[in-house]
């Protein structure tokens, strides 16, 4: 272990610490075309052939939308006070804007209040990638509009919804949605245009800014808002100075301001970040005089996604060896690296919980007094129901551990740490990946939709029961 913690005691969370567990709307819902709700640009994308793995789509997903009462009661079972959900913005504005649906809003009110009625508190984020499809056909996150557009929605769910609703997040990573939505096609709308991402990231952080503004016009004073944002710790190899260092070093802000600077520093400081490469950062001419302002506006809290760090080590692009991958453009002798000590989940990503541990910290030095909450932390893993009829995923047990463990001497050594959040409760829709990738605690048959609590599931209570992560097993240790 680092910082001079022995992996044989185990770290107790502060007091009042916050245990939930998160979901999005597109990815558990189903019912994609029930009750008035219109298409989103995800219905779209995962009807476009070769887009998601097996030509699976979020049309049925968990069927969350007619089983809420059984996964309130999951939720309830977990012993969890907190549950993490998106409302899908095509449901209760099936055009963007315009015409409320009834139905879509009377949908999330039943929710919420099963929630309240098992004592649990609702954490709302307001977009979680499916921008109605009729705003895509205006051009989307790219047109200046679809700001205007999510802070009239944002007015709409918190007035018919705000007395139900304990938190507020306005977006979900948007890093994901400019990046892997509009520059590299990976996700929906599937654009591959440098100029439509960065103008899609100014108008995500201006919609952010207006939204939490509209929220906080109508919503019970001091009900927190926030802002979800995914971070990626950047790391120089080992012994990889001399003669690279200053390199390296430029290497690591430019590749630190892509992951995180280019959000973070909006929202934190109310300016791009001085190191970001140019292709994007949003022109001149798209920033409006104010638009700062309004994005940089105080956050209640930040929500902190993470999953795995990056590596840089000197090396040539043109021959990339096999653990290693381009990096960005405009950086030269420099690669990204996957270190082959480190273990990684069946998606590839790294484990590398340290990850955590650092970005808890300098979020906290950057921004403080600042309530920060993991609102999403999880792997997905090859799980199956075994002959006795358990789901034993011991790789996410020892995955949640690691991670928990970092987080808890993060809390312990001055970050502002309020609450954790795993990902996911359930088996999910996992966007370009279909049904194949498992992320949940909970095990998720789609044909059938039985729900069957994983060992994690049980792991993840007693952490919540006894807040306190139990002792490292030797042999976990970072």
């Amino acid at each position: 272990m680092t910082n001079g913690t022995s992996p044989a005691a185990g770290i107790a969370f502060p007091a009042g610490f916050t245990w939930g567990a998160a979901t999005a709307a597109y990815q558990i819902e189903g019912a994609a075309s029930e009750d008035g709700r219109g298409p989103s640009v995800w219905d779209t994308f995962s009807r476009t052939p070769g887009k998601v793995r097996g030509g699976d789509t979020g049309d049925v997903a968990c069927d969350s939308y007619h089983r809420y009462p059984q996964d309130a009661d999951l939720i309830k079972s977990l012993g969890l006070s907190a549950y993490r959900f998106s409302i899908a913005w095509p449901r209760i504005l099936p055009n963007g804007g315009g015409q409320v649906n009834q139905a879509g809003l009377d949908y999330y009110k039943a929710l919420l209040d099963a929630l309240g009625e098992r004592g649990i508190d609702a954490t709302a984020t307001l977009y979680h990638w499916d921008l109605p499809q009729a705003l895509q056909d205006l051009g989307g996150w790219a047109s200046r509009d679809t700001a205007l557009r999510f802070a009239e929605y944002a007015g709409v769910v918190a007035e018919a919804l705000g007395d139900r609703v304990a938190k507020w997040i306005t977006l979900n990573e948007p890093i994901v949605v400019a990046h892997n939505g509009h520059r590299i096609g990976v996700h929906a709308p599937g654009l591959t245009d440098d100029a439509v991402a960065a103008a899609v990231t100014h108008h995500l952080l201006l919609g952010h800014g207006l939204a939490a503004s509209a929220l906080r016009a109508v919503i019970p004073a001091g009900t927190p808002v926030g802002i979800t944002l995914n971070l990626t710790p950047v790391r120089i190899a080992p012994g990889a100075g001399g003669e690279h260092a200053a390199r390296l070093e430029q290497a690591r802000l430019v590749t630190d301001a892509f992951h995180n600077g280019i959000f973070l520093d909006p929202v934190l400081f109310g300016r791009y970040p001085e190191h970001a490469p140019q292709d994007i950062l949003p022109p001149a001419e798209l920033i409006k005089d104010g638009d700062m302002t309004t994005i940089a506006a105080p956050l209640d809290f930040l929500g902190v996604n993470y999953y795995q760090p990056a590596h840089l080590r000197p090396g040539d692009p043109a021959h990339l060896l096999r653990t290693e991958e381009p990096p960005l453009p405009g950086i030269s002798g420099v690669v990204q690296y996957r270190p082959d000590e480190l273990e990684r989940t069946c998606m590839d990503w790294l484990i590398d919980p340290e990850g955590l541990y650092e970005l808890l910290l300098r979020v906290s030095k950057d921004a403080p007094g600042l309530p920060l909450y993991i609102t999403e932390n999880g792997c997905a893993a090859e799980d199956y129901l075994n002959p006795d009829g358990v789901i034993d995923d011991r790789e996410r047990v020892k995955f949640l551990h690691l991670h928990l463990e970092a987080a808890a001497r993060a809390a312990r050594d001055g970050a502002n740490l309020a609450g954790y959040y795993v990902w996911s409760l359930l088996d999910n829709f996992e966007w370009a990946y279909g049904y194949q990738k498992r992320f949940g605690i909970v095990y998720v048959d789609f044909a059938t939709q039985r729900r069957i609590p994983k060992s994690s599931a049980a792991f993840y209570a007693d952490v919540v029961r006894t807040n306190a992560v139990p002792a490292l097993p030797a042999t976990w240790s970072t």
